[in-house]
């Protein structure tokens, strides 16, 4: 059988596929909650038979949201609407995941089909923080820069997430510590400056993902798998480097991740990205050799392209986002490109036989 077919285990769960929905922000929440679009946005996917499915960046706090229309997890009452997400996915044979974020100096912007911009308080915005006090866009706002007790404040809400998420029942949980978001800025020389325990050396900026890391495994049980999403690199002289996510990937094992999830990028609106089909699969390959799972995502679009992914050792699971947006029933299409036998919904066997 195709790789790209064959069941992965990890911790507790079974995925019946490598093929995994990443998470994609909607910007269609009010106040935080989910709503009929994200129940048809993630679940069709399950019914378009997507192995494991992430949903959106899911902010721990108000101010840790990127746009007014962020989902959030911040509060018990978002819970039932994420438990029916989750329930109608591991009704169809899909595993639920979850991505725990916090937006950093990059929250507080319109959502995109009204231009993006970071907005003023008297538009709806707010306060964004940051390790250090610089702004993402020359023309934003200068961030607050997070003491010790906003910090430690940081921490615990995401270990109150992670339990909120469990709630709604997930089985994976995701730390999202990549594309210049909060988590990431402190890994990053570029975007951190601090002089305390947090800033400086390799050791003092992981220290808040390992924190983070290590409150949300407090809470999350042991047979559910936990992923950190890095960016591997800034793609910027004197930034985060892939030799230190190799680094980091070592650490976050020893502190119960399973998996990472290797993206890039996101943290300088002015970096040089080349982007190209596949262009960040090198990532997880050389994260992967460090012993841990790994998750390859960016510019994948064909069932081809990622069993030779999966083929040639270079990650355990494939993440597909822009071309599941194109196409919710990309696993089934799969299916028939490979030529492996997979279940359909009853719904739609009438459509199985592609003459």
């Amino acid at each position: 059988m195709a790789k790209l077919f064959q069941k992965l285990n990890i911790k507790g769960i079974t995925l019946k596929n490598r093929i995994v929905m990443s998470p994609m922000c909607q910007y269609s929440a009010k106040d935080g909650y989910t709503n009929d679009w994200h129940m048809v946005h993630l679940g069709s996917r399950a019914a378009g038979g997507t192995g494991l499915i992430i949903s959106e960046a899911t902010a721990i706090s108000p101010e840790g949201r990127i746009t007014p229309g962020d989902v959030g997890i911040w509060k018990n009452d978002h819970i039932s609407g994420l438990r029916r997400i989750a329930d109608f996915i591991h009704a169809h044979g899909a595993v639920a995941g979850i991505q725990l974020a916090h937006a950093g100096r990059k929250a507080s912007c319109a959502v995109p089909w009204e231009g993006g911009k970071q907005l003023h308080e008297e538009q709806g915005g707010w306060l964004t923080l940051a390790p250090s006090s610089l702004p993402f866009n020359a023309d934003d706002r200068i961030p607050q820069s997070l003491d010790e007790t906003g910090i430690r404040s940081i921490i615990l809400k995401f270990k109150d997430a992670a339990r909120r998420a469990l709630e709604a029942g997930f089985k994976v949980a995701e730390i999202h510590s990549a594309h210049g978001y909060l988590l990431f800025e402190f890994l990053s020389p570029l975007t951190n400056q601090r002089t305390d325990q947090y800033g400086g050396s390799f050791e003092n900026r992981t220290r808040l993902l390992l924190q983070v890391t290590d409150a949300v495994r407090s809470v999350w049980p042991d047979e559910n798998p936990l992923f950190v999403r890095v960016s591997s690199t800034d793609w910027s002289e004197g930034g985060w480097t892939v030799e230190e996510t190799v680094k980091l990937a070592v650490l976050l094992k020893g502190h119960g991740v399973d998996l990472i999830d290797c993206s890039s990028g996101g943290n300088l609106p002015t970096a040089q990205i080349p982007f190209s089909a596949g262009y960040q699969v090198q990532f997880s390959e050389a994260v992967r050799k460090t012993g841990i799972l790994t998750g390859a995502v960016g510019l994948i679009t064909s069932a081809r392209q990622a069993e030779a992914i999966l083929q040639e050792d270079k990650a355990d699971l494939i993440l597909f986002g822009r071309e599941m947006l194109r196409n919710p029933y990309f696993a089934l299409q799969a299916a028939q490109e490979l030529s492996v036998e997979t279940n359909w919904p009853v719904q739609y066997l009438r459509a199985k036989q592609f003459v």
